[in-house]
């Protein structure tokens, strides 16, 4: 059975500024001022990886007892590489993230073998690196306008 998730983007009045909402939680994004933006949030490639790495959080915090894992901290360290002329139209290459690499951190008693297979349980488990690493259908369903 599919669950469907909602969520909206509206442009805001001052620079590039967007405000995001799903189940009435709201994310202001933006652009750093050198995008032209007027960097009073994340801008959205930041945003996905945020997105992954609390991803994988919840998938650890979730799954560790069902693996027989105990820790007592968790964080993950995230970079992505993306040449922004891409999108601005300057060069031909592609427009995302060529690359998106991470470091999973673990404090814990457990063997680092253990962490490993955990540490490979979270990747192949999190939804969010699925749809990165598998790419997702995107369908446009409709343009409206008011």
């Amino acid at each position: 059975m599919l669950t469907t998730f909602k969520a909206t983007a509206k442009k805001l009045p001052n620079g590039m500024q967007v405000e995001t909402n799903s189940r009435g939680f709201k994310i202001i994004m933006d652009e750093p001022e050198d995008l032209g933006g007027t960097d009073v949030g994340l801008n959205p490639v930041e945003a996905l990886l945020c997105a992954f790495g609390a991803c994988q959080s919840i998938v650890a915090s979730a799954f560790a007892d069902a693996n027989d894992f105990s820790f007592e901290e968790f964080y993950v360290e995230l970079e992505g590489d993306l040449d922004p002329d891409g999108f601005m139209g300057l060069a031909d290459v592609r427009n995302g993230f060529q690359e998106i690499r991470f470091v999973m951190h673990f404090k814990t008693n457990e063997s680092q073998e253990k962490a490993d297979a955990f540490a490979d349980f979270i990747e192949k488990t999190c939804p969010v690196g699925d749809c990165l690493a598998n790419g997702v259908k995107l369908v446009k369903a409709g343009v409206v306008i008011h």
